[in-house]
């Protein structure tokens, strides 16, 4: 999972993304401070893994990763080309999910691109810029479906399609919140729209405002009203904070986090967000050799989730030897979930489960 971290110059963009993965990505109090895109990559917390590793103790540990990138901060006018923003653009069309973070915090040390701290219109400036980008796109759909449409009938429901589409957009409405019927997505599929990817407001608040009441903080409500009407998700975070606990140990950290009323760090709250977004989950293979995590889309059956560990893994798929986390948890032991009746054989039509440990039998 790749998540582009993008907001206005100074918003706390860089400090958050240096504190959720460790990376020194540069961060200072001047627009345009990130110019070309950090990355950095973190593991994804999970413990069942850690469980599994403390019953097999294995030669290696390989739990799944999360990749952040730090696009560079954007300004109006970046889908024609102003600032950095034929870069910006070009760098969110590699991720898979967007955190957009928002700044919801007053600072007179810190100055604003705009002069004002106004979260609404920061969202706006950024979604406006997305939206332009692929105005441009639909319209040259829309364009190349119109000289097929005499020779294909289907061009004339795609000119229809994206015609509606465009209209959405041009009220300044993102993709993602237009409807769409299972055979619209497929229009989209070598169409892809910036303001279509999933996206996590992170509203970037003060320490005593997170900790406070965020039913009266004006800023971070405007940002949940606006995730609302877009079917996105928005998360409460403090980049400060998050900077604070990044090089704590964990029960350093747990105490930090308690004194806040807070179980867990904004990075696990950004991935699980992020997991749920985009319809992912996490099987696992254990072993004396490897205990492992291998991230899949929902929905995935057993040949192609075998896949994912190596092509002939699903070239050659017989079958699955799976059970349940949960069911091996309580048991104990593999071998108390075989006697049990809990370890399963699967095949080709399994659909697998979040927290399915599995050992895939294929021939080659």
């Amino acid at each position: 999972m790749k998540l582009g971290m993008v907001g206005l110059p100074n918003v706390g963009k860089s400090t958050l993304f240096n504190a959720l993965t460790n990376a020194g990505a540069q961060s200072a109090n001047y627009p345009f401070c990130t110019i070309e895109k950090n990355v950095g990559v973190v593991s994804v917390p999970d413990s069942r893994l850690d469980y599994l590793a403390k019953m097999y103790d294995p030669d290696s540990f390989k739990p799944a990763t999360l990749e952040f990138v730090d696009i560079a901060g954007l300004v109006k006018g970046a889908s024609k080309g102003e600032g950095l923003g034929n870069k910006f653009l070009a760098d969110i069309r590699e991720v898979d999910a967007i955190v957009h973070v928002v700044r919801c915090f007053e600072d007179v040390d810190i100055i604003h691109v705009d002069g004002s701290i106004n979260a609404a219109r920061d969202i706006e400036t950024i979604n406006l810029e997305l939206i332009f980008a692929d105005l441009e796109m639909v319209q040259r759909r829309i364009d190349r479906a119109k000289k097929l449409m005499k020779g294909d009938k289907k061009a004339a429901v795609q000119v229809d399609f994206f015609e509606r589409l465009a209209a959405h957009l041009e009220e300044g409405k993102s993709a993602r919140s237009f409807a769409l019927t299972e055979d619209e997505q497929d229009f989209l599929h070598d169409t892809p729209l910036l303001s279509a990817k999933p996206v996590i407001y992170a509203a970037n608040l003060c320490e005593a405002d997170f900790t406070g009441d965020l039913e009266t903080q004006a800023q971070y409500q405007a940002v949940r009203a606006i995730a609302e009407e877009e079917h996105a998700a928005v998360l409460p975070v403090c980049a400060q904070t998050e900077a604070e606990i990044a090089d704590m140990n964990d029960e350093d950290k747990a105490m930090f986090l308690a004194e806040l009323g807070l179980e867990e760090s904004g990075l696990n709250r950004i991935i699980r967000t992020g997991y749920h977004l985009l319809g992912l989950i996490s099987f696992l293979t254990a072993g004396k050799q490897e205990v492992r995590a291998w991230t899949i889309t929902r929905g995935t059956k057993a040949p192609q989730a075998a896949g994912k560990i190596h092509t002939d893994f699903e070239k050659g798929f017989i079958r699955a030897e799976i059970v349940s986390f949960a069911d091996l948890e309580r048991c104990g032991s593999m071998a108390a979930a075989r006697e049990q009746g809990l370890l399963r054989l699967e095949g080709r039509d399994y659909v697998m489960q979040d927290g399915d440990i599995v050992e895939f039998r294929f021939n080659v």
